[in-house]
């Protein structure tokens, strides 16, 4: 899902992108959620979703960075570009920790585990 998100704005059609298709691309992402998937590859994904505690607001978020791609390129400030890079990447660890899970012997607390994988992806 991350990498077709992605595709939207850097892929071979980006020119054809627009903040519509983005908001079409986000009712996809809601009904896919839902149980109601458009192809085989969101279906995955909705499975995925049915069966671990995955929460919807980091894909709703990866969306958003993808509609900055369509008008900015330059950050001014290092939040500005912090901001973006948790849009683009750092939610990826937010999508992926419920799925990896945490393993019941560790010491880490949940909310550390969140934090290093956002972390990671914003690296």
């Amino acid at each position: 899902w991350c990498r077709r998100t992605d595709e939207l704005v850097d892929g071979p059609n980006s020119s054809y992108i627009t903040p519509k298709a983005l908001d079409r691309w986000e009712k996809r992402l809601e009904d896919l959620f839902e149980g109601r998937p458009y192809d085989m590859y969101d279906a995955a994904l909705s499975d995925t979703a049915s069966k671990f505690p995955i929460d919807i607001q980091p894909f709703r978020d990866m969306i958003e960075g993808m509609r900055l791609d369509l008008w900015k390129s330059r950050y001014r400030t290092f939040d500005e570009l912090y901001l973006y890079c948790y849009y683009v990447a750092g939610t990826v660890g937010l999508m992926t920790v419920p799925v990896m899970g945490i393993a019941p012997d560790s010491k880490a607390s949940a909310e550390s585990v969140y934090n290093a994988a956002l972390a990671l992806g914003i690296a």
